[in-house]
């Protein structure tokens, strides 16, 4: 909880520091709410709650616990639209559910740390979202990430240009997503199984492949040459990367015509994190301008970003990441109780302690004192406070460094002052 609270501390900072508001929606929506919302593979991983009351035993289900934040929030924004700004921005962190197999950062229930921006389809918006992402990483402490970006129109030209029926796409578009997963020659498999040509899945593999060190000039370049060099979707990706480069993005951006992104709401640019020797991103997003006109009526400009709050955590405790003050013990000192009747006065060199921003337990018995050493150790608290017979008479607290042994006699009144020097 130290390490998931430190995280989301930095996200909600860095947020906030780029205008984004704090927002929470329900656990569950209604089932109509999400069914349809994020393609074949995504309404097989939604969990349905059943009809209650009298209505239980038809096995039927009005609700569903939520699958991601960006369609409550599509939700939100239709129901409270005359009482939001025309221009939006939000972010939110709460959990989702997936019924999934569990694997290594992979859970069933799961947190977001979602921003999204709402009203405008300048490329601006994209720019400013991924920079906020990127600031947090960097402030987390990530090195070396690549931000993949690609776009939902491009995908359909280059499926166009290989042959490949516009019934199609969709499911070209799932086989596509799957390439981390299962590969280069399983994406070509799921083509063939799918419906798709050889001939065309062929031509479609040579299109999507960059080449990992390939700048995104040279990939837009060979776009403009492949599709149309007006290209609507080629220039707003140019457009991005160019505003993208003006900021903490600079020379992180890979233009990867391989990025998919499965769920089918995304209409425009689309965007990935990718984090050297991991499987899988830390995070993605895109522009989704559809959603909200499937429950307002009327298309809305829209595009986020979402983090997974468990996938950052796994990676950086596995690399050593988080700070010693988040890895370490909960406790600054501990007071030891030297008899039943100093029991008073340990309270109040506790509450003083307290007062003065330490954080601090008190030990309920009394016990031996090596007992109680050692109960701190097990808690990783670096100091104990003893005042026994003596400390009392003379008005001092011994102070034991529990990291090396050290052990200092302080007057009562200057305890606190000595350990915040000795903490850091």
């Amino acid at each position: 909880m130290r390490r998931r609270e430190h995280v989301i501390g930095v996200v909600r900072d860095v947020y906030e520091r780029y205008g984004f508001e704090p927002l929470e929606t329900p656990a569950f929506e209604n089932i109509e709410t999400l069914l349809g919302k994020y393609g074949e593979e995504g309404n097989k991983l939604i969990f349905k709650i059943l009809k209650r009351g009298e209505h239980e035993a038809s096995g039927e289900a009005d609700l569903a616990l939520r699958y991601d934040l960006t369609v409550p929030l599509a939700r939100v924004i239709a129901q409270y639209q005359n009482e939001l700004p025309k221009l939006w921005k939000r972010y939110q962190i709460q959990p989702v559910w997936r019924a999934d197999r569990p694997a290594r950062g992979r859970f069933r229930e799961f947190y977001q740390c979602d921003v999204d921006s709402i009203g405008s389809q300048s490329p601006t918006v994209e720019a400013e979202i991924l920079s906020s992402v990127c600031d947090v990483l960097v402030q987390l402490g990530f090195e070396g990430f690549t931000v993949r970006l690609n776009h939902r129109m491009v995908l359909s030209g280059l499926l166009n240009a290989a042959g490949v029926p516009a019934a199609q796409h969709n499911e070209a578009l799932v086989a596509l997503d799957k390439l981390d997963k299962i590969g280069v020659d399983g994406v070509r498999q799921e083509f063939v199984a799918r419906g798709i040509s050889q001939q065309a899945a062929e031509k479609c593999l040579a299109s999507f492949h960059v080449e990992a060190t390939e700048p995104p000039d040279d990939t837009l370049l060979r776009l403009r040459h492949t599709l149309d060099e007006k290209d609507d979707a080629v220039a707003n990706l140019a457009a991005i990367v160019s505003l993208a480069e003006q900021t903490n993005v600079a020379g992180r951006i890979r233009v990867d015509l391989s990025l998919a992104r499965g769920l089918s709401y995304y209409t425009g640019a689309i965007m990935e994190i990718a984090v050297p020797d991991l499987a899988g991103s830390l995070g993605g997003g895109g522009r989704y301008d559809n959603l909200v006109g499937m429950f307002l009526g009327r298309d809305v400009p829209a595009c986020g970003f979402s983090l997974g709050l468990e996938r950052i955590i796994v990676v950086m405790t596995e690399r050593g990441m988080f700070p010693a003050a988040v890895s370490g013990g909960a406790v600054d000192v501990m007071v030891t109780l030297w008899n039943e009747d100093a029991r008073a006065d340990a309270m109040a060199l506790a509450r003083d302690l307290r007062h003065s921003g330490l954080r601090v337990d008190i030990y309920p018995d009394a016990d031996k004192l090596g007992k109680q050493f050692k109960y701190a150790s097990s808690r990783n608290v670096p100091f104990v406070a003893i005042v026994g017979d003596d400390e009392r008479a003379q008005g001092t607290v011994s102070v034991k460094d529990l990291r090396n042994g050290d052990q200092q006699t302080v007057k009562r009144g200057e305890a606190a002052q000595h350990l915040r020097a000795r903490r850091s």
